[in-house]
This record gives structure tokens, sequence and C-alpha cells, in this order.
């Protein structure tokens, strides 16, 4: 399993005009074969932070993501905004134990 984790910092203001595309990316996303979990959310602390969670069967399903025309077109309103800072990283998660799990 892949997982990606990471957030972008921005203005709160730029992160408002990015709210519509990111819906849409998350929808989108979440329709892929291979993904398991896609989610972005605004920090509740820090209205300038997003923070991203995304989980994909492995490695070719994440390279098929972001070849994709949602990708593509999110990118693109990403830019057009400015982020102060972003960190975003990839790990392979082998390992996988319940911390929490109810029915």
């Amino acid at each position: 399993m892949i997982i990606v984790e990471g957030w972008v910092r921005a203005a709160p203001a730029a992160i408002d005009q990015v709210l519509p595309a990111i819906k849409t990316v998350i929808e989108a996303s979440r329709a892929e074969p291979g993904c398991h979990e896609y989610a972005i959310a605004r920090d509740l602390l820090d209205p300038g932070l997003l923070r991203l969670a995304e989980r994909w069967r492995d490695e070719a399903a994440l390279t098929a993501h972001f070849q994709t025309p949602h990708v593509a077109a999110f990118s693109a309103v990403l830019a057009s905004v400015q982020m102060e800072a972003a960190s975003v990283q990839m790990y392979a998660g082998e390992h996988v134990r319940a911390l929490i799990q109810r029915p």
C-alpha cells in the first residue's frame, strides 16, 4: 500500500478560492481504481493550512492518478494561487496495525 501525507500552506483567502476545485478532485480521485482513501481538509485551528491524506493500492495506481485530467485541472488551480509552503511525502506502508476500529 502507498500512503501520501502532507500539507499545503497559503493565505486563508487563497484556500477559499480553491475549495470548489478541492471538492472536485476529491470526488474524482475517490472513484479511481486503486484509491483506498483520498482526503484534503482545512486544519481546524489554522485556516491557512490544508492537510492531505491518501492511500493507494500500489505505486502504479498513484502514477495513473497523477496522469488524470482532474489532477491536471486541480494542479492548474493550485498554480493560480500563492502557496507559501508545502510538504507532501509518499510512504510504502507494508505493516498496518489498527489503532481504533469500530463497526
